[in-house]
This record gives structure tokens, sequence and C-alpha cells, in this order.
């Protein structure tokens, strides 16, 4: 395994992506073994594995970050429509009346 382009990452599965990062990370172990040993066949490679490692993490973090954002805008869209239909305010006016 080498090159990964972003397209084919961006279709791959959540298990998919976990097994080809495993796959990367032994792969660029042995590369940078050999080139400690002075036996490596293209010293490119291990830049090569690099990028494709960096490209998972961040299909891994955007994917994230989505889901993350979607709970956000959910929490926002719910407080919004409680200050919109009264909800709030009328929780603050019966806390000042207590006091």
């Amino acid at each position: 395994m080498a090159i990964i382009k972003m397209k084919k990452i961006i279709e791959m599965s959540e298990k998919e992506l976990a097994d080809t990062m495993n796959e990367l990370k032994l792969e660029l172990s042995k590369e940078r073994g050999m080139s400690e040993i002075g036996t490596t066949k293209s010293p490119g490679r291990i830049r090569a594995i690099r990028k494709s490692i960096a490209r998972i993490n961040t299909v891994k973090n955007n994917t994230k970050n989505v889901s993350d954002n979607k709970a956000f805008d959910n929490k926002i869209a719910v407080a919004k429509k409680d200050t919109e239909e009264g909800h709030a305010t009328s929780d603050v006016k019966k806390k000042n009346k207590g006091d």
C-alpha cells in the first residue's frame, strides 16, 4: 500500500479507515527501519506513506467535526425556539418573583 488518493479515502467506512491506518503505520515503521539500515528501495516512499496517514486523519477529524457541529447546531436551534416561544423569559420572571 502506498499513496491513497483523498477521493478513495472519503468513500471508505470507519472500519476500512482504521484497517488502512494500521497497515500504513506498520508499513511506515518497516520503511523507517530499512532506511536506518540503508536498504530502502525508495526514500520518497516514507513521505508518501506519511501523507496518506495525514489524509486519513484529516477525513476522520472532518467527519467528527461535522457531527459535533450538527449536535451543537441542534442545541442552538432548540435554545432559539425556546426563547422565541417565551420559555426562557418566563423562567426568569418566575425566579425574579420568588426573590
